[in-house]
């Protein structure tokens, strides 16, 4: 409510020019929606300390009011002995910009947390969608909060800048791009890039059917189309650093990071740390490595390396492909475990996720607790299900 010292001193400051007299107390209401106006002054009980009929004394006011404090106010109407009194656009403002500034703010004390929020977690292989924009709203907005309650608040993208899904993108456009740029076909490079993700699922469920024509099962067809194992010998090629591919894979992704940083700037949101796949998955690699050597993990008959939860109500879990290969929640236990190295004095990390992630996190959360990391009682998912925030607690089993 706007109805605060400053258009109550200015009241109390025409009441004592105009009648030499300062009411104790001012009433201001909300101007009924049929009347023009914003603030309402009942008349009446000031007719006798004035000695003024209500709607002479109306008059008065609202004259001195709009002459006197023109920044303030604009216009004012005298309706059956109420005052209605139109404040300026200016003094909105004003008001706004400083609730905006200051609500809220206390500073940092020793009772402050230091908590990380991670939200956004694009892929590099499409544009940033509706589900994006809404935990970067939910992630920044909490993060904002949290700041003006006295938290130190590290604001995280993890970019999901590398596997499957990003040699998908790249073998689609090394076979039938042509060279297109961003800059030749005037395309935001994160839509471009996007554009040849859907152009390889298009080619691949083509090939898939081929081979299910041919005799093969769907399950047989989905492994041995020809698309999919190239895309699979392309991140083998990349995880082995073949210059090629990795040349292709810096190229394509910059073009998504200029995609992407238009629409952080377009919605006014911004990060203090940047996290990347490709940085973060050989910790992981390392982390399960060790836990494998400890009896943590165990490696499958086909070589894959996995973990059985289902003690713990959860199901076995892959860590490693049996190429050798990383998979999403090898770099999510690397970054995990990095934050935890890099900010030491952390007393929470929340994860801004959809619903469809809570099982994966669970999971994650649940590993890190068998690594022997404690902060992982101290990590938790904001889930939001259908666009409300069903908890953000770490449900353990």
């Amino acid at each position: 409510m706007i109805a605060h010292l400053r258009l109550l001193n200015c009241i109390q400051n025409a009441f004592q020019s105009l009648f030499h007299t300062s009411p104790s107390s001012i009433q201001l209401q909300f101007t009924r929606k049929e009347f023009k106006g914003d603030y309402t002054i009942t008349l009446f009980q000031y007719a006798k300390q004035t000695q003024q009929k209500p709607d002479e004394l109306g008059q008065q006011l609202g004259q001195f009011l709009i002459q006197n404090y023109p920044d303030t106010f604009s216009d004012f109407e005298v309706i059956k002995g109420f005052l209605n009194l139109t404040i300026t656009d200016k003094y909105l403002l004003s008001q706004y910009l400083h609730i905006k500034e200051n609500w809220g703010i206390h500073p940092l004390n020793s009772s402050g947390k230091e908590i990380l929020i991670e939200y956004s977690s694009p892929n590099t292989n499409k544009p940033l969608h509706l589900g994006h924009i809404r935990n970067n709203l939910l992630g920044w907005s909490m993060a904002e909060i949290l700041k003006s309650q006295g938290h130190k608040v590290i604001k995280a993208n993890l970019i999901n800048d590398r596997g499957i899904h990003i040699c998908k993108s790249m073998l689609a456009w090394k076979k039938w791009g042509n060279g297109e740029t961003p800059e030749t076909s005037g395309i935001k490079g994160d839509h471009l890039i996007g554009k040849y993700y859907v152009l390889f699922d298009k080619e691949y469920k083509k090939q898939v059917d081929e081979l299910i024509q041919q005799g093969m099962s769907k399950e047989e067809a989905e492994k041995n189309a020809p698309l999919i194992q190239e895309a699979q010998q392309m991140l083998r090629d990349w995880e082995s650093g073949n210059p090629e591919v990795l040349e292709l894979w810096k190229m394509m992704n910059n073009w998504v990071y200029q995609g992407f940083e238009a629409t952080y700037k377009r919605m006014g949101i911004d990060f203090d740390k940047f996290y990347y796949e490709s940085q973060t998955y050989l910790l992981g690699k390392n982390i399960i490595q060790q836990g494998l050597e400890k009896g943590i993990f165990y490696k499958a008959a086909d070589g894959s390396v996995r973990i059985d939860l289902s003690p713990d109500g959860l199901d076995e879990k892959v860590l490693l492909r049996s190429d050798g290969t990383s998979v999403y929640i090898t770099q999510d236990i690397g970054t995990a475990v990095q934050r935890f190295q890099e900010f030491p004095n952390l007393n929470q990390l929340i994860y801004v996720v959809g619903s469809e992630q809570d099982y994966h996190f669970k999971v994650l959360f649940k590993i890190l607790e068998k690594l022997g990391y404690p902060q992982a009682k101290d990590c938790y998912p904001l889930i939001v299900w259908n666009g409300r925030i069903a908890h953000w607690k770490n449900e353990k089993s």
